[in-house]
Order: C-alpha cells, then sequence, then structure tokens
C-alpha cells in the first residue's frame, strides 16, 4: 500500500473548503473532513468533495453504545467514504459492532481505524485527567492490539508510536498519523509532533497534516512539499 498525505480540512463552511480545494487545479488530495466541517454542513459537503474526485477520510470519533454507533456506521457508509473512525476507549464490543454497521450488503465497506489517544494527550494529562497510569507507549499499544483483534483495519496514532504498532500488530495494520509538522514549523497545540520525513522513516502509512497546509502562505507549494518529504 502507498503512503499519502491526508490534508485536513478544518473549514467551517462550504465556501471556505471549496475555495481552498479550487487552488489545487493539478492534483485531488486526499481530504479529512472533521466534526467542525460536517457539523457545519452535513453530509452533503461530503458527497460534494467526493463527487470532486477527492478520497475522503471521514473523522468524527464515534464513540457511544455498540447499537448505537452500530446504526451510526451504517449511514456513514452511504456516503462513499474511503475511511472513517472511532475511538479505541469505546470497548472491543462497540467496535465490532461498529464493522457489522460499516459493512454494505454487497460486503465492502470504507477503512475503519480506532483513535488510541489523541496526540494532544501527554503522559501528565493521561494520569491526571484519565486515571491512566500505564506508560503511555503501552496504552497505545494495548489499544492498537485491542482494535486490531476487534477486526479494525488500523489506527490513528502519533507518528512517534508508529514503528511499535507495526512490529506489534502486522506491517498491513494501517497507522495514521496527525502530529506531523515541518522541521521550521509552529507545533501548535500538539505535544507529540514529527516531520513527514521522520514520520516516513518511522513507518507512517498516511500523515494528516492540517495547518502545515491550509494556513500557509501557498498551501499548494506546502502540500507538495510534503508528498516529496513523505511520498517520495
Amino acid at each position: 500500500m502507498g503512503k499519502d498525505v491526508i490534508v485536513a480540512c478544518d473549514f467551517s463552511s462550504k465556501e471556505a473548503v471549496l475555495s481552498f480545494l479550487d487552488k489545487f487545479t493539478d492534483c485531488k488530495p486526499f481530504v479529512k473532513i472533521g466534526m467542525e466541517l460536517y457539523y457545519a454542513e452535513g453530509p452533503a459537503i461530503v458527497r460534494e468533495i467526493k463527487a470532486r474526485g477527492h478520497k475522503i477520510f471521514l473523522d468524527l470519533k464515534l464513540h457511544d453504545i455498540p447499537n448505537t454507533v452500530k446504526k451510526a456506521m451504517s449511514v456513514l457508509s452511504n456516503l462513499d467514504v474511503d475511511i472513517t473512525n472511532l475511538h479505541a476507549a469505546g470497548t472491543t464490543a462497540m467496535m465490532k459492532a461498529a464493522l457489522e454497521g460499516l459493512t454494505r450488503p454487497d460486503g465492502t465497506r470504507p477503512l475503519l481505524i480506532a483513535v488510541t489517544q489523541l496526540t494532544s494527550t501527554d503522559q501528565e494529562s493521561m494520569e491526571r485527567d484519565l486515571m491512566i497510569h500505564a506508560p503511555i507507549d503501552q496504552v497505545v499499544m494495548h489499544y492498537a492490539e485491542t482494535a486490531r483483534n476487534a477486526g479494525l483495519d488500523g489506527i490513528v496514532c502519533s507518528p512517534l508510536e508508529s514503528g511499535k504498532v507495526h512490529d506489534r500488530c502486522g506491517k498491513d495494520f494501517l497507522t495514521v498519523t496527525p502530529g506531523v509538522r515541518f522541521a521550521d514549523g509552529d507545533v501548535g497545540d500538539q505535544k507529540r509532533v514529527m516531520t513527514p520525513a521522520a514520520a516516513k522513516a518511522i513507518g507512517s502509512d498516511y500523515i494528516v497534516v492540517g495547518r502545515p497546509i491550509t494556513a500557509a502562505p501557498d498551501p499548494v507549494a506546502a502540500y507538495k512539499r510534503c508528498i516529496a518529504e513523505f511520498c517520495d
């Protein structure tokens, strides 16, 4: 499977995201639609961006009782996205129910990945706020193994953890990694970050890049820089 850069389109309106995507006249980036845009515009924006020829990672991070998640995933499967996700903390039963809901009558489905610990979480905040006292690497590995055993395709994790996840769960178990910044860029509110080149070296399958591209003076050039560092 080839590596790819997913552009986090964290915009608050249809006009803003389409204006951004219109800048890409010679390529169709893989895009992430997250809560902000989805809650602002609903499923129609997913259909419109898909119709423009973009692959889509629908990043809504479902976390609820198994039956609710199953029904929600059944609805999301009709949007023809390429990847969607949930929180591994929702338990094996929830993840298995999600797979059931996501799978269409013909047996096809989007890739389903699980969030382990958010890249804004560090050891201190995990212990203080979540009362999880194991080392964060062990927690991520446990969540990854639980997701794999439930039948999921991969996880969202820090690029710092990609190599270890592959060692534990296999090379075909996908790692989708936010928290990627250029070496000369601002890390923002991310705690566990890595450059595109370093993420490639450690084994990330996909990197999710937001503000270093969307807030760049030249977003297309920034995207192509990411592609050059991560994919080429």
